[in-house]
């Protein structure tokens, strides 16, 4: 198990659910606060940030390598430049956000994408920090994260088995004990046919790590589901309301909708359980309602049992069902009254 600050990362407990505030706070800190303050009221455990200027992302060009060009991209259009200007958490609103989720009692945490920003962030001593699926492959960016020594999510999205095992063999090598890989399919928002979650029990056997879901769809269905392959973590984007609009509110879940995640998480986690056969501690008292062999009319002594006399009916004090054409022709030892349950000790 992974333990930082308030975060415990383990099969052993509930999956940690994180609330994603990404571009949400439409240029305003007192939403950026609010949406804190939603995550904590919707049983979220941490809240996570991203720390970058559109000057760290990219270069201000208006070039078509720079434009996005997909008719079916949220973004279709907009320069990189002017779409992380929007979309960037001002670095001056770290300090209050990382405090609202004190007082709020979440776990606070950052994706940097370069180096100035993970010097920034260490100032607020964060539990750990996240390196985006785009920036997998930014080898020197996951050293230096390592360096910190914090635990690290690291998101694989469109990664192949020979990236990820650099970015693992990078973070290790530079002193990252605790890793957790999230399964994540990078397109916004993502469909559940693209989401192929069944790669996560794969991922924590590949890498001998915690594993979990990044997760882009609509509603809660397939981070649910997660949880049963053994989603240790779940991050979902929040926004209070998706009718505000904002750069990543299309594919964001509401208060509410986030507050059934957290809910049906945790019972998801509860139900998967271990493997388990037979009647539990609980189940007990139900084995009575089985079926079983009854006498259904009055049985005399030496009367043979027919199927008009004998019946496999609930509830289940009497012999098992499976004997029923054994005793069917044999005789009644003693005399038997309708109602009573079938043993051996009344058969010849």
């Amino acid at each position: 198990m992974i333990i930082s600050g308030r975060l415990r990362i383990g099969l052993d407990v509930p999956p940690v659910i994180v609330a994603e505030l990404s571009g949400n706070h439409n240029g305003s800190i007192d939403r950026a606060l609010a949406i804190v303050d939603a995550a904590a009221d919707a049983g979220a455990h941490a809240v996570k940030l991203q720390t970058y200027s559109a000057d760290t992302m990219t270069l201000d060009i208006a070039g078509s390598e720079f434009t996005i060009d997909d008719p079916k991209s949220l973004w279709n259009g907009r320069t990189l430049y002017d779409l992380y200007s929007e979309a960037a958490t001002p670095w001056d609103w770290h300090e209050a956000l990382f405090r609202r989720a004190e007082e709020r009692g979440l776990a606070c945490f950052s994706t940097p994408f370069d180096e100035t920003a993970i010097a920034f962030l260490e100032r607020f001593n964060p539990p750990l920090y996240k390196i985006a699926s785009f920036e997998l492959t930014d080898l020197r960016l996951i050293a230096a994260v390592a360096r910190t020594g914090r635990p690290m999510i690291v998101s694989t999205g469109m990664a192949r088995i020979a990236e990820i095992d650099e970015a693992v063999q990078t973070a290790r090598a530079n002193g990252a004990r605790d890793l957790v890989l999230l399964k994540c399919t990078s397109t916004y928002p993502a469909s559940p046919e693209n989401s192929n979650i069944a790669t996560i029990p794969h991922l924590r056997e590949l890498f001998g790590c915690e594993v979990g879901l990044s997760d882009h769809t609509f509603g809660i269905g397939v981070a649910v589901a997660s949880v049963v392959l053994g989603a240790t973590v779940i991050e979902k984007h929040l926004t209070l309301a998706r009718a505000d609009g904002g750069i990543d509110a299309a594919f964001s879940m509401e208060p509410a909708e986030f507050a059934a995640l957290t809910m049906e998480a945790e019972r998801a986690w509860r139900g998967r359980g271990t493997i388990q056969y037979g009647a539990s501690a609980a189940e007990q008292a139900s084995l009575k309602f089985r079926r079983s062999l009854y006498i259904a009319e009055d049985v005399a002594a030496g009367e043979a049992f027919t199927a008009s006399n004998v019946r496999i009916i609930r509830p289940g004090f009497g012999l098992a069902p499976k004997h029923y054409d054994s005793i069917i022709g044999r005789r009644a030892r003693v005399a038997l009254r309708r109602g009573t349950a079938l043993s051996w000790d009344a058969v010849q």
